[in-house]
């Protein structure tokens, strides 16, 4: 038994978004492969074939990556100048004109991470389990460095300049405040892709995090440097569009596919500049994220103070001047000081994309509602149990006021009392409607806990898809799914980011369906492979579930689980923002 809750242990760390380190990266074994005839991989695979490292030439430089199987891998390329010294706080300035010749062979480094730490694991073995697993490989990230603004290709090695092939560009997870590409092994989806005779290119992004990357406060509206981080990621599809012709890839093909930050992050990208895209992609695949309910960039005002009086910024006449000018490490050890997604306001999160006024001038759900969005094809998806893993630090609440008090407190200062009570009415005092949903009275880690986790839950994840697809459904193709395996995970259940394991992994049916919509803006392609998933109809709404079962692992089932609840967490996030 013991063996086992540290297996699920680790299944849960290494699946977080957040740990999206160079640690062990998801492999697929060469028996799990198909062997296929496509010519995309025809010259790959001979025990005779040249081993020399691939080449592609960008401007007038020289890009040696390096062969794996049937892919050929570029790594770390710059795609923006180093947002260091002045720079820093600053929106991200593209290269200048390649030259030379480049070795890209290894990931970036990571941008700086925000240091990471789990609550008290009381008498939780399996959250002690987690903690050690999560200090072990915290340690093991690659050495982060501002200097990290970096972009990595992966294509079959037959592709070639003029090949046109679909590009599935990824944008990791980790909450804003930690994460990076190196641990989502692209190579693993283009072997796949081959394997269904559905080539595609993948392309994996670094952006900035935390207070470097999500700065809030009136001083950075004033200074329209907000939202570096998506700022940084817009940067890099334009990359992508310069480029990625020369690897293979066709620019007008692009999907940009991400979990949780990553997925919020694409949603925003899909809001950004009144939902017009601007050619940057033609499909978007959002796991664990959406339109999150985010208010003025001002609301975060107490974290820029934080920032500007733990660096010593406090009397300097420009605080924001002095913010770029302080040494390196005192900027991160106040940036660690900061609450992270396990502190005890949860999912209130204090480094946030927010309504900044010029990559966002409204608030995500105003969009939603006025179809300031990207008209293009959408998947969109949950883990059943998005809020347990986050709720652990909220033990102590134990009590209906003790509950009432934690919403006013983080989730919703402004609401009236009125408002709370009603939405506990949505969200009753019975563990039995908690989360890990459907589990009874199991999984009580304390009187409140399935409770601080279904709100949890809602309000940052399904909450905002279900909104996303009742009002967008209609206007443009979108597909959902629920995610509700490894439900017998103690505590947390079908938690946060375990969906990755699929997306990733050897035999995932997600991964399966995102190649075949990268091809064809249908996860079903054109030839009805896997269970056939119907689009999400407002009227009748059904999803994809993918569930425990060796008889039945995919089945279509309604989509309208928590329809009240959800709909009341909406209209409240319209009212009061983060």
């Amino acid at each position: 038994m013991l063996a086992k809750r540290v297996t699920l242990a680790l299944l849960a760390v290494r699946a977080l978004s957040a740990l999206a380190s160079p640690v062990e990266h998801f492999t697929v074994q060469d028996s799990d492969r198909h062997q296929v005839s496509d010519s995309m991989c025809s010259d790959t695979e001979s025990a005779t074939a040249p081993t020399q490292n691939p080449e592609v030439r960008l401007d007038d430089g020289l890009f040696v990556g390096y062969r794996k199987g049937k892919t050929d891998n570029f790594l770390g390329i710059a795609f923006a100048l180093p947002p260091t010294g002045d720079r820093r706080l600053r929106p991200p300035q593209p290269t200048r004109p390649y030259v030379g010749t480049h070795y890209v062979q290894e990931y970036g480094k990571s941008c700086p991470q925000q240091a990471l730490t789990l609550p008290n694991a009381g008498d939780s073995q399996l959250m002690k389990d987690i903690g050690k697993v999560v200090d072990t490989l915290y340690e093991g990230i690659t050495p982060s460095d501002e200097d990290c603004l970096t972009i990595n290709v992966v294509k079959p090695s037959a592709a070639k300049p003029g090949s046109k092939l679909p590009v599935l560009v990824w944008i990791f997870g980790g909450g804003f405040e930690i994460g990076g590409p190196s641990t989502y092994d692209g190579a693993t989806v283009v072997s796949r892709s081959l394997d269904l005779k559905q080539p595609v290119i993948f392309v994996s992004i670094n952006y900035r995090l935390s207070a470097l990357g999500f700065l809030p406060g009136k001083e950075v509206k004033d200074a329209k440097v907000g939202n570096l981080g998506l700022q940084d990621q817009r940067l890099a599809l334009k990359w992508v569009q310069t480029y990625i012709e020369e690897f293979g890839g066709d620019p007008k093909k692009v999907t940009i596919w991400g979990e949780s930050a990553g997925a919020i992050s694409v949603s925003l990208h899909m809001l950004a500049n009144n939902g017009n895209q601007e050619g940057l992609f033609r499909g978007a695949v959002m796991q664990s994220g959406g339109p999150i309910p985010v208010g003025d960039i001002e609301h975060g005002q107490q974290y820029y103070d934080f920032m500007v009086k733990e660096t010593g910024c406090t009397h300097q006449p420009d605080t924001l001047d002095c913010l770029r000018k302080v040494p390196y490490n005192t900027f991160k050890r106040a940036m660690d000081a900061s609450p992270n997604f396990f502190a005890y306001q949860g999912l209130v999160l204090a480094w946030l994309p927010r309504v900044d006024g010029v990559f966002l001038t409204e608030p995500p759900q105003y969009s939603v509602l006025r179809g300031h969005v990207s008209d293009v094809p959408v998947i969109t998806g949950n883990c059943d149990d998005e809020g347990s893993l986050f709720s652990v630090s909220t033990k102590n609440i134990s009590t209906n006021a003790d509950m009432k008090d934690y919403l006013k407190l983080y989730m919703m200062p402004n609401a009236k009392d009125s408002e709370i009570d009603d939405l506990l009415v949505h969200y009753p005092d019975d563990p039995r409607a908690g989360s890990p949903f459907d589990t009874g009275l199991k999984n009580m880690l304390s009187p409140q806990f399935k409770r601080t986790a279904a709100l949890q839950g809602d309000f940052v994840f399904h909450g905002p898809r279900r909104f996303f697809l009742k009002y967008r459904a209609s206007k443009q193709n979108s597909w959902g799914f629920v995610w509700k395996r490894l439900k017998d995970t103690p505590f947390i259940g079908s938690a946060h980011a375990t969906d990755l394991i699929n997306s990733f992994g050897p035999g995932g049916e997600l991964r399966d369906y995102i190649i075949r919509f990268t091809n064809n803006l249908d996860p079903n392609g054109r030839e009805g492979l896997g269970i056939q998933w119907p689009k999400w109809d407002p009227a009748k709404p059904k999803a994809l579930i993918l569930q425990e079962s060796a008889l039945f692992p995919l089945i279509i089932g309604d989509d309208n689980y928590r329809s009240r609840a959800l709909d009341y967490v909406a209209n409240l996030s319209i009212r009061y923002p983060i």
